[in-house]
Order: C-alpha cells, then structure tokens, then sequence
C-alpha cells in the first residue's frame, strides 16, 4: 500500500512507545491520525505533537480491552475521517506477577490488551477495509520465542496466530486488505510500566514476582533496546511493501530458527543459555536462588 496524503491510519497504544512512533512515522508521511489509548495525558500530548506534523488528527480515548471502546474508536474515526486505511492494533502490556502463584488478575489484565485487544481491533475495522486497507498487529518476538514471562508469551503467540489465520483468510477471498504482524525484541518503551495503567477493575495491582529480583536485567535491555523510531520505519516499509513479517531483530530471530530446529528433530524444550542484551541464564537463575534463600525462613 502506498503511503500517501489523505489516507487514515488508526494507531492503539499511541500515547507513548512504538505506538506513538508509528503515529508519528505515518504522519510524515501525510496520513491523517487516528491515535487511541487508555491513558489520557499521555494521549493528549502525543496528538498534539503529532498535529504538529502537519496532518489532522483525532484523539480517542479507549480501553481495547472492552468491545465497545474499540467499536466507539471505529465509529469515530470513520465520523471524522469517512474512511480508515490503515489500523495498527499496537496496545500491549506486560505482567509481572508471578504466573504460577501470584493472582489471576495478572493474567486478565495481560489478555485482555494484548490478546483481545486485537480481536477487537480486528472485528472492529476490518469491515471498513473490505475495498483496500491494511493491519498491523503489534505481537512480540515473545510471540515466537519462549522466555520472558508465561502470560506474555501467550497473548504474543496468539496474536502471531491469529495474525496469520487473518493474513491466509484475506489471500483465499480474494480481498486487497494487507495483514502484517510485528514481532520486535527490546525496544525501548515503558512497557516495563505498564501497570501504572493497572485497570482498577481488577483490584489491586499485584506484588511482583521474580522480576522483583531480576526486572533491573530487563530494564537494562529495554533502555539499551531499538528506538521505537526504528521499528516504526520497519512497520511503514512492511506496509508499503504488502509483507506479512516484520523482524527488526536479527539477533533474536536467529535464536527463534534454532527453536524451530529443534522442534524439528523433536527434542525438548531448551531455553537460550543467553538472551541478547541479557546476562547468561546461569547468572540469573544464581541471582533467582539466592533471593529464594535470603527470603526462606529460617531452620
């Protein structure tokens, strides 16, 4: 698809990080803006900066985890603008609660926004894409390597799939609707905060698990991750070019074909000894072991 004056793009998540970015990326392009997200400072600002671009914007507030925000985000857009050509469901979370023991809500929060906040976008915009348009579906290189935590890794794989399913439905009718899925490694956003958005909803927000311990490793790495500059260009030039993968990490590409070689001659799980811009696992599972004796009681 052509990135031209005129057209609309809707972004979710636009208030900050990769979402922000790809509003900004197609706006410098001449596309009018649609941005959405829960947070409604951080939504405000970024539509101003991104008017300052020079192109119309629309700012609506939206939960993507409820149906109905995502419909009343479409009806919006489509008031405003008479059309939508491209939709970005880019909202994401990320837990860190324990998964095994810590409370369910952890894992309905992460679900909601990142699994069903797709669906939702999907279901809402698709039907007003029919003639030409194209979606992007915002999973995670966690959504084709295990390792990070269990209620990511799960909404970023399904989000994967489903991506796929939209993309091979979209081939066999026949129809011009693009579909690409973008699976980023670090980048540096504050997702690592996202429960400052913890939904209230859901009670309180939940102690924290092992990242407690070891979330310093993660913050390194996403502060020493891609700018979201970079994957927005990715994403734009996946858009133009009509391409379904969008990869910006080689690094953690390479380590996503030794799984896959390994799931090919059957062999069990093994996680990377090194995730990149990560301390070797050893050292992590020392760090883990010695949190876990300094907590135990003792004898």
């Amino acid at each position: 698809m052509e990135l031209a004056a005129g057209k609309v793009a809707v972004v979710t998540g636009a208030g900050s990080g990769i979402g922000r970015a790809l509003a900004e990326r197609f706006a410098r392009s001449g596309l009018n803006i649609v941005l959405a997200d829960v947070q409604a400072d951080a939504l405000e600002k970024a539509a101003g900066d991104v008017a300052a671009l020079g192109v119309e914007t629309l700012a609506v507030p939206t939960d993507v985890t409820v149906e109905a925000d995502v419909q009343a985000l479409a009806a919006a857009a489509l008031e405003r603008f008479g059309a939508v050509h491209i939709v970005c469901n880019n909202a994401g979370v990320a837990g860190k609660a324990d998964p095994w023991f810590g409370p369910l809500s952890s894992w309905q929060w992460v679900m909601g926004v990142n699994f069903w906040g797709v669906v939702h976008g999907i279901r809402a915009f698709l039907p007003h894409l029919l003639e030409g348009g194209h979606i992007v579906n915002t999973a995670s290189i966690a959504g084709l390597l295990p390792g990070f935590t269990p209620s990511y890794n799960a909404s970023k794989h399904a989000v994967v799939a489903i991506t796929e399913d939209l993309y091979n439905d979209m081939q066999t009718a026949g129809l011009p609707v693009g579909v690409s899925v973008l699976c980023p490694g670090w980048v540096r956003t504050a997702i690592f905060e996202a429960d400052r958005n913890w939904p209230a909803a859901l009670g309180e927000v939940p102690e924290q698990g092992m990242t407690a311990v070891i979330g310093h490793h993660f913050e390194r790495a996403i502060d020493e991750g891609a700018t979201p500059a970079a994957v927005a260009d990715a994403v734009a030039d996946a858009v133009t070019a009509g391409r379904f993968w969008v990869i910006p990490h080689q690094e953690f590409f390479d380590l996503v074909i030794e799984r896959w070689h390994r799931i090919a001659e059957r062999l069990d799980p093994e996680p990377p000894e090194q995730l990149p811009g990560m301390p070797p696992r050893s050292q992590i599972v020392a760090e883990l072991m010695a949190a876990l004796e300094s907590a135990a009681p003792p004898s």
